[in-house]
């Protein structure tokens, strides 16, 4: 269902991100087409992408004419309107990433590290940020996105194992970040983020509802409806790792047996030993029964994959489902195929980590965010510069 705007003066930020989300998802776009489409009037149309001009969220364009008169401006969003910092903490890393508003990654940094402490984390990334941050062109700095393994406050299943982030109980985890910064900041896990990420920049243009399946050194997931990630009751929703598939199977960190992500996940194919080719031989049916079974429980357009797993792997992943079980996603008016790659790359996660600052600006969706102690509203208050 497309976000509609109101005519209401007290709704003017709503408006601001709704005109923002529009010239995103519609680039090139008019500002008549922007009013008949969020319902809003052309005057009010006019006056906020004024303001965006002005504040460089947008630029217009002019197509060369091709009769009488001049064709209408055409609009679309500013890559250079503003920068955000996308960073993931993995067991084995820590990477940070400068990103723009068109989710293009100016710079990126990287620094192998086993099981980081906050402090060593915290460290490094308070190191990366002004070396990303003079990588920019110009431009305002929106805030720092932060990824970290999932689920969170669960004492069983939290900061255990070598999927999680060990030792990282009890963190002020945005405080800290937005201390190390100076900048407003985000945390999400990092498959959320990752599927945002994929929402604002790749395939999620072209599908309303779609599985992203996150293959990192664990495994998760995350359905994504009409632009919002499905997080769930606690914000962990997408554990589809700990699905037990294996009765009896290999012992799991979380306290269960079999769990998906001990025989499907990079960690899983680190402890098989095996190249590449005869892993894959080895958990393909197990694979395509977790595919069968997201399809049967969500229904989805279509599984995106994704996640820190080379392009190499992911495809020939993705070629274990030319055969797959029958699910729902078996119908006869079906146009998609039922697993693809996700267009991230190797930056998913950093562009999906920065996509929770740039959020804030771009989605009707969002808009608050952490400044080391008070929240407010990105549109409203101004910008953080850096």
């Amino acid at each position: 269902m497309a976000l509609r705007g109101t005519n209401q003066e007290f709704g003017r930020p709503y408006n601001r991100r709704i005109v923002l989300e529009f010239v995103r998802l519609h680039s090139l776009t008019t500002r008549s087409e922007i009013a008949a489409r969020v319902g809003l009037t052309v005057q009010t149309v006019s006056t906020i992408v004024r303001e965006l001009e002005e504040q460089n969220y947008l630029v217009s364009v002019r197509e060369e004419p091709k009769g009488r008169g001049l064709p209408p401006s055409m609009l679309k969003i500013n890559p250079e309107g503003g920068f955000a910092i996308g960073v993931n903490v993995t067991p084995i890393s820590v990477e940070a990433g400068l990103v723009d508003l068109s989710g293009e990654v100016i710079g990126s940094l990287s620094q192998d590290i086993a099981g980081a402490s906050p402090e060593d984390a915290f460290e490094i990334i308070g190191a990366m940020a002004p070396e990303l941050i003079a990588q920019r062109p110009k431009g305002r700095m929106l805030g720092i996105g932060l990824a970290l393994p999932g689920p969170f406050g669960v004492e069983s299943m939290s900061f255990v194992g070598p999927t999680t982030m060990a030792g990282w109980e009890n963190t002020a985890i945005r405080e800290r970040l937005a201390e190390a910064t100076g900048l407003p900041a985000f945390l999400e896990t990092d498959m959320a983020a990752a599927a945002l990420g994929e929402h604002l920049y790749g395939l999620g243009k072209r599908f309303s509802e779609y599985y992203f399946l996150y293959l990192g050194v664990g495994l998760g997931g995350a359905l994504v409806r009409e632009g919002q990630v499905q997080r769930g009751a606690s914000g962990n929703a997408g554990e589809i790792g700990h699905i037990p598939v294996v009765p009896d199977g290999e012992a799991c960190p979380c306290g269960n047996r079999g769990c998906l992500e001990r025989y499907f996940s990079l960690d899983a194919l680190r402890r098989s030993g095996l190249g590449d080719a005869d892993w894959l031989e080895a958990v393909a049916p197990t694979f395509r029964n977790a595919i069968a079974t997201i399809e049967n429980l969500f229904d989805p357009e279509t599984i995106v994959l994704g996640g820190l797993a080379p392009a190499n792997l992911l495809e020939r992943i993705v070629e274990l489902t030319a055969v797959l079980p029958n699910s729902v996603a078996a119908r006869r008016d079906r146009k998609t195929p039922r697993v693809r790659i996700a267009e991230g790359g190797e930056h998913s996660v950093l562009r999906g980590a920065a996509a929770l600052a740039v959020s804030s600006v771009l989605s009707p969706r969002f808009g608050q965010m952490f400044t080391g102690g008070r929240e407010r509203d990105v549109l409203s208050g101004g910008e953080v510069a850096a």
